[in-house]
């Protein structure tokens, strides 16, 4: 990304706890489906397992788009789109902080990037090199 997340785009999306994650299938056609993320800089952190098609999406194609609503009235949205990739290194962690934003409390012990790997999960990586679309969302 040319310039970092503005601080209310940042504020926005680190608020919601899901979004709408936007794949390329092999025919072209747009896949979609909710997701739980977690922002780290400027990535879009995603645990999913391996063997879903979002992931072979972002093997194959190496780009993804993000629409992070709010839940509540305006509605306040924004659109994150640039290069994605799947990781395994750092897993462990990632997959420990979104079962604590799905569950309620993270797992205790925390999961190691061994026992992800073991339950075929990895994460997809959304490296943010635009934003826009962003819609009712309070000013920096």
């Amino acid at each position: 990304m040319t310039e970092p997340l503005p601080a209310n785009v940042r504020a926005f999306v680190e608020a919601q706890p899901v979004g709408i994650l936007a794949t390329t299938r092999p025919d072209g056609s747009i896949r979609q489906s909710l997701v739980y993320h977690v922002l780290d800089g400027d990535r879009i952190e995603i645990s999913t397992l391996g063997s879903r098609a979002k992931a072979r999406d972002v093997a194959r194609i190496g780009r993804a788009s993000y629409c992070v609503p709010a839940h509540e009235r305006p509605f306040a949205s924004v659109t994150l789109e640039g290069p994605a990739r799947i990781v395994t290194e750092g897993a462990g962690a990632i997959t420990t902080a979104l079962f604590g934003k799905i569950f309620g409390t993270p797992p205790d012990p925390p999961l190691t990037d061994e026992a992800v790997a073991a339950m075929d999960r990895v994460i997809l990586e959304l490296t943010v090199a635009r934003a826009y679309g962003a819609s009712y969302l309070p000013e920096d």
